[in-house]
């Protein structure tokens, strides 16, 4: 659980300003990604981030992954297809183990709603290059 385990394990039900919330993430940061777990189930995680640099090719072995843009826009990869270039309001759905980037944020600040199913735990991220990163660049979790 997160240190927001209140906040982010509702019991029965919560309701998310996602708009308000995006506004909240600083200009900058030091990971690729800054995250807000507003839930934290074993069955699936319900995430907001915003996206700072280019990703790397990465996958996550424990979870498939719901994206939903609600800012910016950016240049997706997803092994199997070519690029794709999503926007606000546009979704993308990827199976765990399958191979993903963000090589070129086109216009910021890019913030997703994410839901990962199951949970996804903040250290499950395998970059195709180890050397492009590790879990502690990839991504921190911050409050809300």
């Amino acid at each position: 659980m997160t240190e927001n385990s209140a906040k982010s394990s509702p019991s029965v039900s919560s309701v998310f300003d996602l708009a308000a919330l995006a506004g909240t993430f600083p200009e900058s940061a030091d990971t690729m990604l800054l995250d807000m777990r507003l839930t934290d189930e074993t069955a699936a995680s319900a995430r907001l981030f915003r996206i700072y640099k280019p990703v790397p090719a990465h996958y996550h072995q424990t979870c498939d992954e719901y994206l939903q843009v609600l800012s910016g826009r950016a240049r997706f990869l997803v092994e199997g297809r070519g690029p794709v270039e999503l926007g606000p309001g546009q979704l993308l759905f990827f199976r765990r183990n399958v191979v993903h980037g963000i090589p070129e944020v086109l216009e910021g600040p890019l913030v997703v709603f994410a839901v990962d199913t199951p949970r996804r735990h903040p250290a499950d991220v395998t970059f195709v290059d180890p050397q492009d990163g590790t879990a502690a660049t990839f991504i921190r979790t911050i409050p809300y």
